[in-house]
């Protein structure tokens, strides 16, 4: 045999790529949603009507983090009761008279107008894929007539929900895409599931103002470290200094809600009498397994000239 001074080397096998999210969109219509999971199992669904989130899964899919209720509308028949509703322009009942926003339903329309899929984008690592974002468009064009004549402003809305292991983040962006200014209110109205509301604790709100409802929107200032839910609770505590909000259950923390240029969070559960009142929740004990921590700006307005651009949200982070 002839030894040659060259040999050919060994062809190396090139490695497998690493496993993307699977993104799906399931449904028609009203009830179409898309559905993104990470090859850990984590997954989020966002349902078109509303762009609202109506579950998260951590721990590999074991743990859902959000509550839903029982008799939650996911037919695009009313906006959800449940999940991450979208609130824009306007939080809670809409001034009067007067504002652009009095003709709107409480909360605004975009957590019942059905919003665009824009598409996904997600973030990779050698072993694995770490993380998916999910893009949402809702703009004047989409508006049905009677929106638009109760609100007649031209206006750009994006909603980027992100998945990763073990934080969901949340951001929006507002274009005011007209010759005109408008003012606007945004919230994230986001119901985080938990096992016992007796033994729940917010905290990162020491010293801060807030305004209770439940008190006929009185004011005061919240003196405890913790905040504790006894009965039925409605506070908006505003301009907060530090961004994280955490949540802990039975002395071990559960959630941290950051807030990315918000500066405003309402704490809310409707303990028995609202939740016995509201025909979509369920089951009525409910409220013992739910808490609203909603990151938003809703202490005054923003406003936005020609062609100007907020942008705000959330990121989650889910502690086992």
């Amino acid at each position: 045999m002839v030894d040659r001074a060259n040999r050919p080397s060994a062809l190396s096998t090139p490695a497998a790529a690493a496993p993307g999210a699977q993104v799906d969109i399931v449904g028609t219509g009203a009830n179409s949603k898309v559905i993104a999971t990470l090859p850990s199992g984590e997954s989020v669904e966002v349902l078109l009507y509303g762009a609202t989130v109506t579950s998260w899964k951590s721990n590999g899919g074991k743990t859902e983090n959000l509550w839903l209720s029982e008799k939650a509308a996911v037919d695009g028949s009313k906006p959800v009761r449940g999940g991450i509703p979208v609130v824009f322009p306007v939080f809670g009942p809409p001034p009067k008279s007067g504002h652009p926003t009095s003709s709107l339903p409480q909360h605004g329309f975009a957590r019942n107008s059905r919003w665009e899929f824009l598409g996904k984008s997600t973030s990779e690592d050698a072993l694995d894929s770490t993380s998916v974002k999910l893009d949402f468009g809702l703009y004047s064009s989409g508006l049905t007539e009677d929106t638009r004549k109760a609100w007649p402003l031209d206006f750009g809305l994006q909603y980027s929900v992100t998945l990763a292991k073990d934080s969901l983040q949340t951001i929006v962006n507002v274009r005011n895409e007209g010759d005109k200014s408008f003012e606007f209110q945004f919230l994230l109205h986001t119901y985080l599931r938990i096992k016992d509301i007796s033994k729940i604790a917010i905290n990162g709100l020491l010293g801060v103002e807030y305004i209770d409802k439940v008190l006929n929107a009185s004011t005061h200032q919240q003196k405890d470290e913790s905040v504790t839910i006894t009965g039925e609770v409605d506070r908006v505590y505003a301009s907060i200094p530090q961004d994280t909000t955490s949540v802990v259950e039975a002395g071990k923390p559960r959630f941290d809600v950051v807030r990315d240029n918000l500066s405003d969070t309402v704490v809310w559960n409707p303990w028995t009498e609202k939740a016995a009142a509201m025909g979509d929740f369920a089951p009525n004990e409910g409220f013992k397994e739910m808490v609203c921590v909603e990151v938003g700006t809703v202490k005054g307005w923003q406003k936005l000239e020609k062609g100007e651009v907020f942008e705000g949200g959330q990121t989650i982070k889910s502690i086992l």
